[in-house]
């Protein structure tokens, strides 16, 4: 069984850490935190020179053309280095809904855009219900012919303050309905939120917000299940990639530390921790590229759901445990500012719950076992 990246993964990985060590370091995060935007529009502009906007986009429209696992190759890189910005809300939250149900003027009007780096997307799904499932959805879609007009009051969306367009789910009589809506329109209105990993999400009120209508109305839950599990898997491949950051800075610290005139390592307590953050990290990197290669690869649907579940549910509480036994190495402090293991730990905390806590998931495997 060869579990390895392809050469081509491989230059892709190789050539990401090195671009993101250089462009992306520690100051580059801390420094985002505290501008309003979250994001560089140069480095976005580098990233998209580097064709990661457009990593999966097809070629015809500007694009590169690569699968999804090799986009999950570059997004554990991303989370090694906790890249900020807009990235996974425009690949994941708008490139994806729209090669999966765009029309063919859709997708030409806006993928060449989003591989060049020139528009930013988000997915608008969650709302004050806190629910992750259709049943979740009460903004309401009106449809007229290829229009479509959204009321509603949206929670937790992604980088929605720089956003161009959000790709809005709404209940209409016959079900949920997508449509694609401009941001800078009057019934649009976007506050940023306090959250633990200083990203930038926001409430998004749409008051009579106009659109145009994304797939056929009311089949708008069916069409974005494969969306969601890529964007779940996603998170998991974000997670690996903070998780692995995270495991290294700790075990060099212990290396480090001298306490009663010796490494902190060197102690059985230390050991065991570092034993286990290992041990969760490549077992979450394994079940994320299964469920990566299950969508790559047009496993059955029900074969690919349910790895993605699987995957999320693993991912969200190893990592939590890796972050958690970060912090307990560093002692006191691995909770202050000045120091960056507390970068990963409060971000870890958004993926985690990012399309579904472990509960959510492990009651999804649960589901289709038959209990």
């Amino acid at each position: 069984m060869d579990l390895g990246l392809s050469e081509q993964q491989e230059l892709l990985k190789n050539a990401a850490r090195e671009f993101l060590e250089n462009e992306c370091p520690e100051t580059h995060v801390r420094e985002m935190e505290e501008d309003d935007k979250g994001y560089s529009p140069v480095l976005w502009q580098k990233m998209a020179e580097q064709g990661w906007q457009g990593l999966l986009i097809p070629e015809e429209h500007g694009g590169a053309g690569f699968d999804f696992l090799d986009l999950c190759v570059l997004l554990e890189e991303f989370g090694r280095a906790l890249v900020p910005g807009p990235f996974m809300s425009t690949v994941l939250g708008g490139a994806v809904p729209l090669m999966e149900i765009g029309s063919d003027a859709q997708k030409a009007e806006f993928l060449p855009k989003i591989a060049s780096g020139d528009l930013i997307f988000s997915l608008a799904l969650t709302e004050p219900s806190a629910r992750f499932d259709e049943a979740g959805i009460e903004c309401q879609a009106s449809v007229s012919g290829s229009d479509v007009t959204f009321n509603g009051t949206k929670l937790f969306v992604p980088d929605a303050n720089v956003a161009d367009y959000l790709i809005v789910a709404g209940k209409s009589g016959s079900g949920t309905t997508l449509g694609i809506v401009a941001t800078d329109q009057p019934g649009v209105k976007v506050t940023q939120l306090q959250t633990i990993a200083r990203d930038k999400q926001c409430e998004v009120v749409l008051d009579g917000a106009k659109g145009q209508l994304l797939g056929a109305d009311g089949k708008g839950w069916d069409a974005l299940k494969p969306v969601i599990e890529k964007y779940t898997t996603a998170e998991c491949a974000y997670l690996v990639g903070l998780a692995q950051m995270d495991f290294e800075i700790a075990v060099d610290y212990a290396k480090e530390r001298v306490q009663f005139g010796r490494p902190i390592g060197s102690f059985q307590a230390i050991q065991h921790k570092c034993a286990d953050m290992v041990t969760d990290v490549d077992g979450s990197r394994f079940i994320m590229y299964k469920a990566a290669w299950s969508i790559a690869s047009g496993q059955p649907a029900a074969d690919t759901t349910l790895a993605v579940n699987m995957a999320k549910a693993w991912c969200s509480e190893a990592t939590r445990r890796v972050v958690a036994h970060g912090q307990q190495i560093h002692g006191g402090i691995g909770f202050t500012k000045d120091y960056k293991i507390q970068l990963f730990f409060r971000r870890q905390k958004r993926a985690e719950i990012a399309f579904g806590d472990s509960d959510f998931h492990r009651e999804a495997v649960a589901q289709q076992l038959g209990l």
